[in-house]
């Protein structure tokens, strides 16, 4: 069963022919010409809508395929008309590195659900890795849960990590509330968080094979025969024949080959049957040859599915400027004819990608080694002070000056982009020849995104009952990426100067505004001007 067969299976409320007029309680209503909503027989359309919140619960109370004018509901009513904005589900975003405690300074988790918030995100959720410690162990999770309380302006839920020897926490894990597991099978980046082994994988499938998680894995092997030989290709050492000049995106490119990737799912499913019942997801597929072997194993039975990013459907290493390390991520950018296959397959009918997500994975500017004609803008000062290298270690002033700006192999991999992921995919999609719609959008990046971690029971939709998670989408406006809209810590992406189409007005998080574009305190209203995001630490069932 697909993700997406998971999401349309939750039977759709039959919606109240009138709101409740005579509740003494207060309510919010938002109406528009155009939400993106179930109709009774469960399909999901874009319609006229009357939406009914209730504040005390933050739920939604009822939803009318018609707009109602003011004088329909009590006189305390809290009434918004969005016309002709379009009213969507708050965005699921299933894959945010947020990395506190310990490297913070990386990315936070005020920040970072800022950022969110701004976007339409309502929900994130963060992976198991890149805070100190990672979340490998139950007092891991703790002390990520310890540190996101009272932070938080989305609601925030967190993955477990598999690594070498920590099999006996696994269970343990599902029961503290994580929303599935993932492992690497090539090195990391960050010493406490190693790499897996077939043995470890399948002890993992074998430890959750009769839970409902979803087991995940960042899927690049190296191959036994290639020029980037040992695992110090994700350590950013170069291959040992590098291909062409370190500081050109081609050389780094070819040495990750789509081979790692198609290498590393075989291994992934030669192991499946250990735990045929068991949820496997690919996390940030980038190589279209992963596609047909993805498929052909869906078909005879496996239960796995794929998701891929914003970045690999809007940028192509072709437009990559020698240097540009704000691109370099793993798996890498691929080639414009790459990402047309990675659309095609989205666009198909039985898609094996289910999802689209960020993976934003921030680093400080320093990090990134941006020459000197990139970094300005961006808060780098490298060239003036000691370093904190990505494992701890404070790097001098003299070892900073010497390494080479604009290195591929030397910089963090990673793309920072949560918050503006909407307007890209939107922007990406108005100029594909068959692009996707609105709905689409709403499926890949909510209803499936929810449906992948568990929470499809009240996120991901606008239904009666569910959390009046909402996004005001303004479809139609436009602006250019610069610093006041990259609200993440470090202001370091690839999309700055670029122009979008589509712009995030308000955001909802069970039914209190937490977000208004050019409002008071940034735009973010919140409750009293504070975060109001909730945790999200029950099991899945």
């Amino acid at each position: 069963m697909s993700i997406h067969d998971q999401a349309s299976q939750i039977p759709y409320p039959t919606p109240a022919h009138t709101p409740p007029h005579h509740s003494n309680l207060p309510l919010t209503v938002l109406v528009s010409s155009r939400a993106v909503i179930f109709d009774e027989a469960n399909h999901l359309g874009v319609s006229p809508a009357t939406i009914t919140v209730s504040p005390h619960t933050g739920t939604i109370i009822s939803i009318l395929p018609t707009i109602l004018p003011p004088a329909s509901f009590p006189p305390n009513t809290i009434y918004q008309d969005h016309t002709p904005h379009l009213l969507l589900p708050g965005l699921v975003d299933a894959h945010v590195h947020l990395n506190e405690p310990g490297r913070t300074e990386w990315e936070g988790f005020n920040t970072g659900t800022r950022a969110a918030a701004s976007g339409g995100v309502t929900t994130v959720i963060d992976m198991p890795l890149n805070a100190i410690p990672p979340t490998t162990t139950v007092d891991g999770l703790k002390a990520k849960v310890e540190a996101a309380r009272g932070q938080c302006w989305v609601d925030v839920g967190f993955y477990g990590g598999i690594i070498p020897g920590n099999a006996s926490e696994l269970l343990p894990l599902v029961d503290a509330g994580v929303r599935g597991f993932k492992g690497f099978l090539i090195e990391s980046g960050v010493d406490e968080f190693p790499a897996v082994s077939s043995n470890d994988v399948a002890l993992a499938m074998t430890t959750l094979s009769e839970t409902s998680t979803t087991l995940m894995f960042h899927a690049e092997m190296i191959p036994p025969i290639t020029a980037s030989v040992g695992d110090d290709v994700q350590t950013s050492s170069p291959p040992l024949e590098p291909s062409g000049p370190l500081n050109a995106y081609d050389t780094f490119l070819s040495s990750r080959p789509p081979a790692f990737e198609t290498y590393a799912i075989a291994e992934i499913l030669a192991l499946s049957p250990i735990a045929p019942d068991l949820q496997l997801h690919i996390v940030h597929l980038s190589a279209i040859e992963a596609i047909p072997i993805l498929k052909a194993a869906r078909d005879r039975g496996v239960k796995i599915t794929a998701e891929t990013c914003f970045h690999y459907l809007a940028l192509a290493s072709e437009d990559v400027a020698d240097g540009d390390t704000r691109h370099k991520c793993c798996p890498p950018i691929r080639n414009s004819v790459n990402r047309d296959g990675l659309w095609s397959e989205l666009a198909s009918p039985n898609s094996v990608i289910q999802t689209v997500v960020s993976d934003h994975s921030p680093c400080t500017p320093e990090l990134k080694l941006l020459p000197e004609d990139l970094s300005h803008g961006c808060g780098s000062s490298y060239l003036h002070k000691e370093v904190k290298t990505v494992n701890g270690e404070i790097m001098s002033k003299e070892e900073v000056e010497g390494k080479e700006r604009g290195d591929f192999f030397a910089s963090w991999g990673g793309i920072s982009s949560v918050g503006l992921g909407l307007p890209i995919l939107w922007t990406e999609a108005k100029t594909r020849s068959a692009p996707i719609t609105i709905l689409d959008v709403v499926r890949l990046c909510a209803l499936n995104t929810a449906a992948q971690v568990g929470l499809s029971h009240k996120k991901g939709a606008l239904r009666p009952g569910m959390d009046a998670d909402i996004c005001i989408f303004d479809d139609a406006g436009e602006f250019t990426v610069g610093r006041e809209q990259m609200l993440f810590r470090n202001k370091v992406s690839p999309y700055q100067g670029r122009k979008m189409t589509g712009v995030v007005k308000e955001t909802w998080v069970r039914g209190q505004k937490v977000f208004e574009r050019d409002g008071a305190n940034g735009g973010f209203v919140g409750k009293g001007g504070v975060p109001v995001g909730k945790l999200l630490l029950e099991k899945r069932k």
